[in-house]
């Protein structure tokens, strides 16, 4: 007899991911032995802090002995509430926090969490993995792709039950100035169903002026938010698999709960690198950040100059670590041997751009730069 190979429906309805794609691609270019240069990872290009890393390796001689499965360390909780309080006001307790596999784990959690079928919400993949109907809200360069209320206010109904809000933003690099989160927040108050969801995880790869605020510090905002961050881009930490939700008891029990059935246990030797009341207390001014900024803002100026001066619009928006460059004068040229990964705007909703991660070092983005000139001029030849 032939074997059933039909599968789950929600398997069925899912779209693969193009950047995934891209990069499954250039890999195995590489793997084949086609020089390509990755301009497309989010990994940052710095040492993870000595502290950290020193922890993590005293938590491998140690056994792992101390750490608990899934909800993470009281220790780690109780630092990322300090943390909360100190840089936006936010009080929370440990029960608060539900630390993670990873910040991507934590969404998906939170979603599974709060939505049911045909609950409306943003993220397409994982809108439908929990049954729910994704609706996109439209952003535009004009606006800096910053969300219109307007807008907002006007695609809610009763089924809306979580807004997803990244600030700054990736690909875009926007920041929600306090202003306008305030009046995206007054709208929120206005329908009871309706959580936020709070992606912040470049909180702190931000540029003076720009100031980051927290939605769950608005007022009101804070039993009705979902704040999800992690430590990838701060501390340069991508490969130690770890992120936190932190939000009202009753939500962050529930999303424990899925991730009980998932998940035998976190990261353990992360947390003990994590157990860092001392690291945590010098996230927003402090030395290891305040270096991390100014190496992001000086690789983005040098990419940005040069990109313009080729004639790549760039919206300059001042957070995270990625160029959004208008690409399309250069549509329908063909240039053999380009040899840089990038990722279309389309996969992010605007097909006009192309997404350039300047997290590499400044010598692999200088070689990049070349390549990518070389290249244009043989396009406008063409």
């Amino acid at each position: 007899m032939e074997v059933d190979i039909s599968l789950s429906p929600r398997v069925n309805s899912l779209t693969p991911s193009k950047t995934v794609a891209i990069t499954d691609q250039a890999t195995a270019l590489m793997q084949a032995g086609v020089p390509v240069i990755l301009l497309t990872s989010g990994k940052p290009d710095f040492d993870t802090p000595a502290s950290i890393a020193e922890a993590g390796i005293n938590a491998i001689r140690e056994g792992y002995t101390r750490y608990t499965p899934n909800a993470g360390t009281l220790e780690l909780r109780m630092a990322i509430c300090h943390k909360l309080k100190v840089e936006y006001g936010i009080s929370c307790t440990p029960d608060q926090i539900l630390v993670s596999n990873g910040t991507k784990q934590c969404i998906l959690q939170a979603v599974l969490a709060v939505c049911s079928p045909g609950d409306e919400m943003s993220y397409p993949e994982m809108a439908r993995l929990a049954d729910a109907t994704p609706v996109i809200l439209p952003t535009h360069r004009a606006e800096n792709y910053l969300l219109d209320p307007k807008l907002l206010e006007s695609k809610l109904s009763q089924k809306s039950r979580l807004l997803i809000l990244c600030s700054p933003s990736n690909p875009t690099r926007c920041v929600y100035h306090r202003k306008l989160l305030e009046e995206i927040a007054e709208i929120v108050a206005r329908h009871p169903r309706l959580l936020v969801l709070s992606d912040e995880i470049y909180e702190h790869i931000i540029y003076a002026p720009a100031a980051h605020t927290s939605f769950a510090s608005l007022p009101g905002m804070c039993n009705r938010t979902l704040t999800v961050n992690g430590f990838s881009k701060t501390f340069a930490m991508t490969g130690w698999r770890l992120g936190y939700l932190a939000g009202p008891k009753h939500f962050v029990a529930a999303c424990g709960k899925i991730q009980n059935v998932l998940f035998d246990r976190d990261m353990e030797f992360s947390q003990l690198c994590l157990h860092f009341a001392s690291s945590l207390n010098y996230v927003a001014n402090g030395e290891v950040v305040s270096a991390t900024v100014k190496a992001f803002r000086e690789k983005r100026d040098f990419k940005s100059r040069v990109l313009e001066n080729c004639g790549m619009l760039n919206i300059w928006s001042p957070g995270a670590h990625y160029l959004f460059l208008i690409s399309s004068s250069y549509y329908g040229s063909n240039v053999d041997g380009f040899g840089v990964d990038l990722y279309p705007g389309a996969a992010f909703g605007d097909d006009n751009c192309i997404r350039i991660c300047y997290a590499e070092s400044l010598s692999t983005l200088q070689t990049a730069v070349e390549i990518i000139k070389r290249a244009l001029k043989l396009a406008i030849a063409v």
